[in-house]
């Protein structure tokens, strides 16, 4: 329903709606004629609610339940970019001696596994296979045994 009004009449004697603000000043006035015809097409929540079918209040709860997961993943998402930002600052305003960063950067890099005994054995046992005559490139074994003889 509408705010609470004062009735009172006009000099011509129609009927008046009045209604006041907090300070007790008149904020609108209008006919009782206009604001009872608006007060009677405007329908309360229970008749809205009796009004509506089934399959209406499926889809309604189906639109509220969807607005608010979306309200909360935008607020989830908010929040993860103010932790971001606090982390950067942080980062940014108090930096980390050279020493522990370095240290830090270096227990990250993890050095390859060495691959598996089984592995090892079938690599050796297997027999070398003979570059085709028509290659051009000098097979990796070979480059390898000049590089190791130019390091000595």
């Amino acid at each position: 329903m509408a705010t609470r009004r004062t009735t009172m009449r006009s000099k011509a004697g129609t009927k008046l709606y009045a209604v006041r603000d907090e300070s007790g000043q008149f904020k609108d006035i209008q006919t009782y004629k206009r604001a009872h015809a608006a007060d009677l097409r405007q329908r309360s929540k229970a008749e809205k609610d009796a009004a509506q079918g089934p399959i209406e209040k499926r889809v309604r709860s189906a639109a509220t339940a969807a607005v608010k997961s979306v309200k909360q993943s935008m607020h989830n998402a908010v929040a993860a970019v103010e932790r971001a930002a606090k982390r950067a600052v942080k980062q940014v305003s108090s930096p980390q001696p050279p020493v522990k960063r370095a240290a830090k950067e270096a227990a990250k890099t993890v050095a390859p596994k060495p691959p598996a005994k089984a592995v090892v054995k079938k690599t050796a046992k297997a027999p070398a296979k003979k570059a085709p005559k028509t290659a051009t490139r000098k097979p990796a074994a070979a480059k390898a045994v000049k590089k190791a003889a130019k390091r000595k």
